[in-house]
C-alpha cells in the first residue's frame, strides 16, 4: 500500500517526507476542498525536499465546471508546474451535468505529459461512477482520487471496492479524505 499525504504547506510536506510517505499532493486551502498552491511553495518543496510531489491544479473552490478564462489558467498552471519540476498533476473538469468533460480533460492530460495525471475528487460528484471510470481509463488517466462518492472514504469503502474490482488494474484508485492511522488498515 502506497502512502500519499495531502500537504498544504512546506512544513506538512517536510513532515510527510520525514514520516516516510511515498508522495504528496501539494495544495492550498484544504478547508474549501483544495486549490492550486502558490508557485513559491511549489518551488520550495521541489528544490528543498526529495518527496515525489504531485500538484493540485484547481483555480477555485466550488464546482468543477470552468469558464474559458479559468480553463486557460489551469493550462498555464500545469505548464508552470512542469517547468518547476513537479512529478505529477492532479486536476479534472466536469460538464454542467457533472459528467466528465472528455475534451477538456483530454487536453489537460496531453498538456501534462510526460507527467502522470490524477483525476481529482471531482470524480465523487459524477452521476455514474462506473461509466466515468471507463471514460477515464480510455483517456489514459493514471489515477483517480476518490472517497467513493462520500465526504469521507470510510463511508464510501464499499463503492471503492466495487470500483477497484471494475478497474481490474487498468487504473489506480487512490482513496482519499478522512483516512488516518486508526482506519488505514481497512483500506489495505
Amino acid at each position: 500500500m502506497l502512502l500519499e499525504i495531502c500537504a498544504n504547506s512546506y512544513q506538512s510536506a517536510k513532515n510527510a517526507q520525514i514520516a516516510g510517505a511515498k508522495r504528496i499532493e501539494l495544495c492550498s486551502e484544504l478547508s474549501i476542498g483544495g486549490i492550486t498552491p502558490s508557485y513559491g511553495l511549489i518551488q520550495q518543496v521541489i528544490e528543498e525536499l526529495d518527496i515525489e510531489t504531485f500538484v493540485l491544479i484547481r483555480p477555485r473552490s466550488g464546482n468543477f465546471q470552468y469558464s474559458e478564462a479559468e480553463f486557460d489558467s489551469i493550462k498555464k498552471d500545469i505548464q508552470i508546474c512542469k517547468d518547476l519540476g513537479c512529478h505529477g498533476i492532479v486536476s479534472g473538469v466536469l460538464n454542467e451535468d457533472n459528467t466528465i468533460d472528455i475534451k477538456r480533460t483530454q487536453d489537460l492530460i496531453a498538456l501534462s505529459k510526460p507527467l502522470p495525471f490524477t483525476f481529482h475528487r471531482a470524480f465523487d460528484v459524477v452521476p455514474n461512477p462506473k461509466d466515468a471510470l471507463e471514460q477515464l481509463i480510455k483517456l489514459g488517466v493514471h489515477r483517480i482520487l476518490t472517497s467513493g462518492q462520500h465526504p469521507k472514504a470510510i463511508d464510501g469503502i464499499e463503492n471503492l471496492k466495487a470500483l477497484k474490482e471494475q478497474a481490474k488494474k487498468r487504473i489506480t484508485l487512490l482513496a482519499g479524505s478522512g483516512i488516518n492511522s486508526q482506519n488505514a488498515k481497512l483500506f489495505k
